[in-house]
């Protein structure tokens, strides 16, 4: 269950991110909501992971999550590069969680 919560967790973050990035073009009530929501919820499932998962890991992994998924959006919806370089990179911050995860008992 505690690796469910740090994975929503990811995501919230990327929820987050996007509410800073959408705030910058509009300053309405949206963007404030995202961007605050996203962040809380994120950090409230973060805690509740770590109380399973160690906070060295937790926080790797919750930070990759976060890198990737906003990263991908930003390359889906915002037209950020998308030199191959750019995706290798993202593959070893996934590499270097799934190692996390196998290696981190």
């Amino acid at each position: 269950m505690a690796w469910i919560l740090l994975v929503f967790a990811g995501l919230f973050e990327v929820v987050g991110v996007l509410g800073i990035n959408r705030l910058k073009d509009k300053k309405d009530a949206l963007s404030i909501l995202l961007l605050l929501g996203g962040f809380a919820i994120s950090f409230i499932l973060l805690s509740f992971a770590m109380n399973s998962i160690s906070m060295g890991t937790a926080y790797a992994i919750w930070t990759a999550i976060g890198t990737v998924g906003g990263t991908v959006v930003g390359m889906l919806f915002y037209g950020e590069s998308r030199q191959i370089r750019r995706i290798f990179f993202l593959g070893l911050v996934v590499s270097a969680v799934i190692g996390l995860k196998v290696l981190g008992h």
